[in-house]
């Protein structure tokens, strides 16, 4: 057992220090989530201090399954075990074989007729890269190190990129990259025919249309893949987090006239690690697992519930903006009575505090970070479920209140007395201990 498991509050709160002195600042969970892992399974996580805690952040949308899941570690194991390299660049493998079948096998129609697949560096960014570099090679475009970044295009509901791809307009962009659900930027679902709108003037132009599915794919938002909602099928999809078992791997998943390279030819090295066959393994029992039982319609009709109880619980909270989401991937808008931004930010970040002493670690996001968000794994139960939107209700009503408090500390000793209640209150109500 490593140091600070099972050992005193000192020894435990020297992994935070020595991580504050030695690590760079840019540590953003760290300094929200000021927890010590030392087991996780499935949904919970249990810290070194011995409290237990429901993971809502889900490694950012990586660990589809939760937690060390058995199919994972069984197939994690089984690749250990079998003496295979751990990393065989891009040379074809058993393991390789098999993540790249049971991917197409979950693919949109449209596309996995015709798809090829191109692995990348580990990270989302790895693969946002690369279908940009795909795109512009295939537009006879100068390459990505050029500079000449307006030739790829992100568009962002309610964007109107009619102007952009009109017949008769300038040289269009060498591709169009979309989100069906803007993630980061605080959980904002495109509406479905805004998406068809976009698809239609893409293809219009041949304009490939890239589908930006790292947070939103495997299962997350209801259907395998977010573009299922719509119905369309995008010339190029990439892919990250979830899609390596909770290990890293991208990949970028596109039409086969798109590929620019003959058979015979050299191409780009994408990546060290494009052949991380632990990830690949892991991903295959992910996809297998997600498909055969039918995950993704389970977080259709459970995150459709938790939509419902959320926004109910919104119209009698008046620090609750709007509530939104697609399946399980669900954010909370705070709003200040002030209207003043800073407020705001400070009233999102109570009340992760409060969740997580309510045994209960959510993710911020959105302009401004003002928006908690949501993210279980799609393993999750309905009594986690049920816990996770009682701890959430209970620190938005706790935050508010000591907020509350704050407004009238100064000004009476009455409002002082009630801000000390309610910290009391928001301290005692919940025990750390998950389902």
């Amino acid at each position: 057992m490593g140091e600070g498991a099972r050992g005193g509050r000192g020894a435990r709160e020297g992994f935070p220090r020595r991580q504050s002195a030695r690590e760079a600042a840019a540590r953003t969970y760290a300094r929200a989530l000021p927890i010590v892992p030392v087991r996780a399974r499935g949904m919970t996580i249990e810290g070194a201090d011995g409290c237990r805690y429901l993971d809502c952040l889900s490694g950012a949308g990586a660990l589809a399954l939760g937690h060390n899941h058995p199919v994972v570690l069984e197939a994690i194991r089984k690749v250990l075990d079998s003496g295979a390299p751990l990393n065989a660049l891009d040379l074809a493998t058993p393991v390789k074989d098999a993540f790249v079948t049971e991917l197409f096998r979950t693919l949109p129609p449209g596309l996995a007729d015709r798809a090829r697949v191109r692995f990348c560096g580990p990270t989302g960014n790895d693969a946002v890269r690369t279908a940009i570099e795909l795109v512009r090679a295939a537009a006879g475009r100068a390459p990505l190190l050029s500079g000449d970044e307006a030739a790829i295009v992100r568009v962002a509901y309610p964007q109107d990129c009619t102007d952009l791809l009109r017949a008769g307009a300038a040289a269009p962009p060498a591709g169009v990259i979309v989100e069906p659900v803007q993630g980061e930027g605080g959980v904002f679902p495109v509406p479905d025919s805004w998406l068809r709108r976009v698809r239609q003037l893409t293809a219009d132009r041949s304009v490939p249309l890239i589908a930006d599915e790292i947070q939103t794919g495997v299962g997350r938002t209801g259907a395998f893949w977010a573009v299922e909602h719509s119905g369309v099928t995008p010339d190029v999809m990439v892919l990250s987090e979830a899609i390596g078992g909770s290990l890293p791997l991208a990949v970028v998943v596109y039409r086969d006239d798109l590929d620019d390279l003959d058979p015979g030819e050299p191409g780009t090295p994408t990546g060290t690690f494009r052949g991380n066959q632990l990830a690949m393994a892991a991903g295959t029992a992910t996809l297998a697992h997600v498909r055969e039982n039918r995950l993704a319609e389970r977080a259709s009709a459970l995150g459709a519930r938790m939509l419902r109880q959320l926004r109910s619980f919104s119209g009698d909270v008046a620090c609750v903006g709007e509530v939104r989401g697609r399946g399980l991937m669900i954010g909370v808008e705070l709003v200040d009575e002030s209207e003043e931004t800073e407020s705001a930010l400070e009233l999102a970040a109570v009340v992760q505090r409060e969740c997580l002493r309510r045994g209960l670690i959510v993710g911020l996001g959105g302009r401004h970070a003002r928006v908690v968000r949501l993210l279980p794994p799609l393993t999750i139960t309905d009594e986690q479920a049920a816990a996770v939107l009682d701890r959430l209700t209970d620190a938005i009503q706790a935050a508010a209140q000591r907020r509350q408090g704050t407004t009238r500390q100064g000004t009476t000793r009455q409002g002082t007395t009630r801000q000390g209640t309610t910290r009391q209150r928001g301290g005692t109500s919940r025990t750390r201990r998950a389902p």
